[in-house]
């Protein structure tokens, strides 16, 4: 039996042939990243490539999200055409009433039916360009068209039996020097009211029509052939490679005068713009009292005791003190320039709009319309439920006004009538409740920004 003399011990490890200086990071490190380090300028090119590649990464990934967030929006509906349709020259404008839609051409108008987006009936008697329509229904499926052409002419059309009636040319005279071409044409509601925006070489002012309808539909069922030799016939089709071309036909009347035997509109307001102010030509406050109704109403202005010395010792004290401003901006003009475009709505009956009582109200039917012209600060109500006269006031004075703290730029009406939006160059939008005749509320938008429009949405 062999028997060991000493103990067993541990062998001492075999260091020796480590090295010193990776004696902490020798057991970290990886064998497939232990390699042979570059020399330049190819460390450069890897660290470059690799940055990219990192950069390229991070791009993908960003696309990724912002994918993932637009597919959990909800996607709008895409609507395609139903019917497509072709027509002599250029289509302009357009309007619908009813089961017609009236397309304003370059060489006159044409009817198409909604149900099968057929021509029913086309206008080209004086080959005008129709610039905008404005259509209303006025009962038992009869349309009226307020049409402007080329030259700012106004004309008056009835769609009787899918055939266009001509009533009046509205601003026709017969000297083309002496003619005013419209800016601006609206049609009440129902087809009870027009206004139109006239102007002149040097003026401009509104033109309020009442219409006639309920004597026009009268008059229509009394002479059903009324619409036989009008200016339009009724439009034949021409199939053109399998596309419906839609041509509009001669007519041997001319439409510069109607033969059809309606009621004319009549003239109600002719509303021009504000006249500036000037001194005051009153020698007593009481004279100044006279010129005033009952003073329930505010006025224009015009009825004060400023005289003129006064305002131009006030502009001269204005200029010696503010000298270095307005030299900065430039001189100021003296001369203000007349307004030559006016915003104007239809209003119904309202607590602001008090009609007489031997006045008919009815609700569907306008009672008055709100008007403010460029650069003023005032906005003026006229009652429309006013008796006719032989000769028409020329400058009729406003039945109510509301004055604003700056000029008012644009205006707006809500689609049930009831509310009415102001916004002036303060940047300042002001909601009013017509029904209630008080403000639901005042914004003031940053006074850097210029308010263009104003919309109900």
């Amino acid at each position: 039996v062999h028997m060991r003399k000493h103990a067993l011990e541990i062998p001492p490890p075999s260091e020796k042939d480590w090295l010193k200086d990776d004696e902490e990071d020798f057991f970290l490190q990886d064998p497939d990243q232990k390699r042979d380090a570059l020399p330049q300028p190819f460390r450069m090119i890897n660290k470059l490539v690799m940055l990219v590649f990192e950069n390229a990464m991070e791009i993908a990934d960003r696309r990724e999200m912002l994918q993932e967030a637009q597919n959990l929006k909800v996607q709008p509906t895409k609507c395609f055409p139903t019917a497509e349709f072709q027509v002599t020259g250029r289509a302009n404008c357009l309007a619908a009433s009813g089961k017609y839609i009236f397309v304003g051409l370059s060489v006159g108008l044409a009817a198409f039916k909604v149900s099968d987006w057929k021509e029913v009936c086309a206008w080209d008697a004086v080959k005008t360009e129709i610039c905008a329509i404005h259509a209303s229904d006025l009962g038992n499926e009869c349309p009226i068209l307020l049409a402007v052409d080329e030259m700012g002419l106004v004309w008056l059309f009835c769609f009787h039996k899918e055939s266009f009636l001509l009533i009046k040319i509205i601003n026709e005279v017969e000297d083309i020097s002496k003619r005013s071409a419209c800016v601006e044409v609206v049609l009440s509601p129902g087809g009870d009211y027009a206004g139109v925006l006239l102007q002149g070489n040097t003026k401009a002012w509104l033109d309020i029509y009442r219409l006639p309808k309920d004597s026009w539909l009268k008059e229509m069922e009394k002479s059903p052939g009324a619409a036989a030799g009008l200016a339009c016939r009724e439009g034949r089709t021409s199939w053109t490679s399998a596309v419906d071309l839609f041509l509009l036909q001669e007519s041997p009347v001319s439409a510069n005068k109607a033969d059809a035997k309606l009621s004319l509109p009549v003239l109600l307001l002719k509303v021009k713009p504000p006249k500036p102010i000037t001194g005051s030509s009153f020698k007593s406050p009481l004279d100044a009292l006279k010129k005033v109704d009952d003073g329930s109403v505010l006025g224009l202005g015009y009825n004060h005791l400023i005289k003129d010395s006064q305002w131009e010792q006030q502009e001269a004290i204005f200029c010696s003190t503010y000298r270095e401003y307005l030299e900065a901006e430039g001189e100021r003009e003296s001369k203000e320039e007349v307004s030559r475009h006016a915003t104007f709505h239809f209003l119904p009956p309202s607590q602001i709009l008090q009609v007489g009582t031997e006045m008919k109200v009815q609700p569907d039917v306008p009672a008055g319309i709100s008007v403010h012209w460029d650069g003023s600060h005032n906005l003026c109500f006229y009652l429309l439920n006013r008796p006719l006269k032989e000769k028409v006031d020329s400058d009729p004075k406003p039945d109510v006004v509301w004055p604003c703290a700056a000029p008012i730029v644009c205006s707006a009406i809500s689609s049930c009538s009831r509310y009415l939006a102001l916004a002036c160059e303060d940047a300042t939008i002001t909601i009013w409740d017509k029904h209630l005749g008080y403000p639901l509320s005042v914004t003031a938008i940053l006074e850097e920004r210029l308010i263009r429009s104003i919309h109900f949405l």
